[in-house]
């Protein structure tokens, strides 16, 4: 296993993103479409929170159904994206080692990192990620 092996080499560049703009509704959607858990939130290129699979749940019954039209629609019309995403993220840059991102990770009580250079997301990694690199290790 390389020691400084960076995060650019296992992070996701094929980033699904929601705007300020758009709905919970269209966020369960992406969620279930990609079977993702984390989708960050844009402006431009520029993050602006992240709102996970599991921030949903806390204010809905989307995984109740697997409905195109499901049951919280009301739900989500009483919430707006950034009512529910988390907006004071931790973020690393792609030259940041897989180590010092699983510390981050392993310190904290979230799954995704955004990685950002240069005030533009580049990408996002996951406890997948780490577990996936990890495995082809051995």
């Amino acid at each position: 296993m390389k020691r400084r092996t960076p995060v650019s080499e296992i992070m996701s560049t094929d980033i699904i993103a929601l705007r300020r703009s758009d709905t919970l509704e269209r966020a369960e959607k992406l969620f279930k479409k990609h079977k993702i858990r984390h989708i960050p939130v844009v402006s431009n290129e520029s993050i602006l929170g992240m709102l996970s699979y599991t921030d949903l749940l806390r204010i809905s019954f989307a995984d109740a159904t697997d409905d195109e039209y499901g049951v919280d629609t009301v739900v989500y019309n009483m919430f707006s994206l950034e009512q529910v995403m988390t907006k004071n993220l931790i973020s690393v840059s792609s030259d940041t080692t897989i180590k010092e991102v699983a510390e981050i990770l392993s310190k904290n009580e979230f799954h995704a990192l955004p990685v950002v250079d240069d005030s533009l997301l580049v990408g996002i990694v996951t406890t997948t990620d780490l577990i996936n690199y990890l495995l082809k290790q051995f």
